[in-house]
């Protein structure tokens, strides 16, 4: 005689008894790395520790070279080849990476404070106040970011902290903007409005309930932001904005190669570094969007 078995007797203990609900396990799906992803992650760890501690990747001196060994091509000795003045150019994008990274880090968080905090008062307040700060970023987001970097370092001052202030103003537009829409669709919940009903002030609604739900589109954008401003001060270096040589800010070192376009490992090798890492942090930025 066979017996019936029910259909919950093949499932765990947990799932029988509720457990887990749906809602931590679609968390727990969403936790599942893609490849794609993962080799991401990787890369902008391997990064952020060339920054941190450049010296434990390279036992070579990014300043001074040897003459007797410039122009050389990539090898198990220099695996990016050596530049015109024999210096190892790993090397140079290796340390070059603290301040390219540091730029960046500068620019995002005068992005998210400033443009941040801007949209979330003028989302909240509404009124005479989201008029008019909703023209200004009007008339910010009207210029190009790049130019308006551009305009901003031309007025501070050639230097590596004056890009990475550039291109952080450059990005204020952007966040405030979404902040803002993120701000106002808050302000309309439900629960803001129970808030106000039962006494509660504007500081502790502002704190409490509008700026921790509106910030959850801040992350996303923000690790966005950060591969968009690797390739702005890129790009000022690039143009002579930023430290002159021997920095090797990674803008700088395609600019130097670029003339010596005979030897092509001296461009490939920082564009090639440089991009990567961009498109590591927008994949990982979508990869945020997607779950949030």
């Amino acid at each position: 005689m066979s017996l019936a078995v029910p259909p919950s007797a093949g499932r765990t203990p947990l799932l029988r008894a509720g457990c887990l609900p749906a809602a931590a396990l679609r968390g727990l799906s969403a936790l599942r790395l893609p490849a794609s992803v993962v080799l991401s992650l990787a890369i902008v760890a391997l990064v952020i520790g060339w920054s941190l501690a450049p010296g434990l990747f390279t036992g070579q001196d990014p300043v001074i070279g040897v003459p007797a060994d410039k122009l050389l091509a990539p090898s198990l000795a220099h695996w990016f080849g050596t530049d015109h003045l024999g210096r190892d150019l790993y090397a140079r994008v290796v340390y070059g990476t603290a301040s390219s990274v540091t730029s960046a880090l500068i620019a995002v968080t005068i992005g998210v404070v400033a443009g941040g905090t801007v949209g979330l008062l003028a989302g909240f307040f509404g009124g005479w106040v989201d008029t008019v700060i909703a023209r200004l970023v009007d008339v910010l987001l009207a210029i190009p970011n790049f130019l308006l970097a551009v305009i901003v370092v031309t007025a501070l001052g050639f230097d590596t902290l004056n890009v990475a202030i550039a291109t952080g103003v450059s990005a204020v537009a952007v966040f405030a903007r979404v902040m803002r829409a993120e701000a106002i669709k808050t302000r309309q919940a439900t629960f803001v409005e129970a808030s106000f009903l039962l006494g509660g002030s504007r500081w502790h609604i502002l704190t409490r309930h509008v700026l921790p739900n509106a910030s959850r589109s801040a992350l996303p954008l923000a690790v966005l932001q950060f591969g968009l401003s690797i390739l702005v001060i890129a790009s000022l270096a690039f143009l002579g904005y930023g430290d002159p040589p021997p920095a090797s800010d990674w803008g700088l070192l395609i600019s130097i190669g670029k003339d010596y376009l005979k030897w092509p490992w001296l461009v490939y090798a920082p564009a090639f570094v440089t991009i990567t890492t961009v498109l590591s942090v927008n994949r990982i930025s979508r990869w945020l969007r997607r779950i949030d």
